[in-house]
């Protein structure tokens, strides 16, 4: 196994990264300084968009462009011209929850959760976006992170990070809905933040333990299979990508907006080579 620094710009947030096979390209966001990025990792293209908010997540269409889950709901972006539009806003307007992290499920569906904007109260959800109408699937969380999906996508992971918990649910594809919760994984013996997660094709889950420095590989069983020591202590998310869906993208966080002294591998994007694993394609929202 080897984690190498890539040679991309340091991120205030690094956070959200997806894979697309069509493309051969990864997108990424940064939080907190409200862009979009594109990679190309054959050639080393780079390319970065601006958006009018603080992003929580984003992903592809099959129209093309964009989705982004900005504060107050989700927003269409148009790669040729920068446009960013409404698309689905939360109803009511509540200045205190703001939208975080999401992925697209196998129907198409863009699955996001919500967080307190102070990470103090759980009056976060779960929500599904499908075909521009916005639905609850859960509730009572402070701050929803990781979604993902089990290779048959009959158990959805969500985690609640500061419940330090990743959660299952039994997960109906065929009409996107969420039940059964139960506590999967608590991440408090490595760190206190449950971040993004994916899942490789053998239905592992990898999940970047924020504060934690480490990423996790557990078992859908629950057990830990492997602890990767970051040269981060804020590792935000992870990725499978490449040809082979066999590298692992994991952004990081630079704590300089929370009046902390960043760490030299604090806020850098890194890729982890030669792991016994690969990963699973990324779907594109239908709507």
């Amino acid at each position: 196994m080897r984690i190498s620094r890539l040679d991309l710009p340091r991120c205030q947030v690094g956070e959200g990264p997806v894979w697309d096979v069509a493309e051969q390209a990864l997108f990424y966001i940064d939080i907190l300084a409200q862009k979009v990025f594109r990679w190309d990792p054959i050639t080393g293209d780079h390319a970065q968009w601006d958006v009018p908010d603080m992003i929580g997540s984003m992903a592809l269409r099959e129209e093309g462009g964009a989705i982004i889950a900005l504060v107050n709901g989700v927003h269409s972006l148009d790669f040729s011209t920068g446009a960013v539009e409404p698309l689905a806003l939360m109803e009511p307007a509540d200045p205190a929850i703001q939208l975080a992290d999401g992925k697209v499920d196998r129907k198409g569906r863009f699955i996001f959760g919500t967080s307190h904007r102070k990470a103090s109260e759980p009056v976060g959800g779960l929500f599904a976006l499908d075909k521009g109408t916005i639905r609850q699937l859960d509730s009572g969380l402070i701050l929803g992170n990781g979604p993902c999906w089990s290779p048959d996508g009959a158990t959805l992971y969500h985690a609640d990070s500061m419940a330090h918990l990743i959660y299952a649910y039994d997960y109906d594809m065929e009409n996107g809905t969420a039940s059964n919760r139960r506590a999967f994984f608590n991440t408090s013996d490595y760190g206190p933040i449950p971040d993004g997660c994916t899942v490789s094709a053998d239905g592992d889950l990898w999940t970047a333990i924020c504060e934690g420095g480490v990423l996790l590989r557990i078992s859908p069983e629950g057990e830990v299979k492997q602890v990767i020591e970051m040269p981060t202590k804020l590792p935000a998310s992870c990725m499978f990508f490449g040809e082979k869906l066999d590298r692992l993208f994991v952004p990081s966080i630079d704590p300089s907006f929370l009046g902390r002294e960043p760490g030299e591998g604090d806020g850098w994007n890194y890729v982890i080579d030669d792991l016994d694993a690969t990963g699973l394609s990324e779907p594109r929202y239908h709507g």
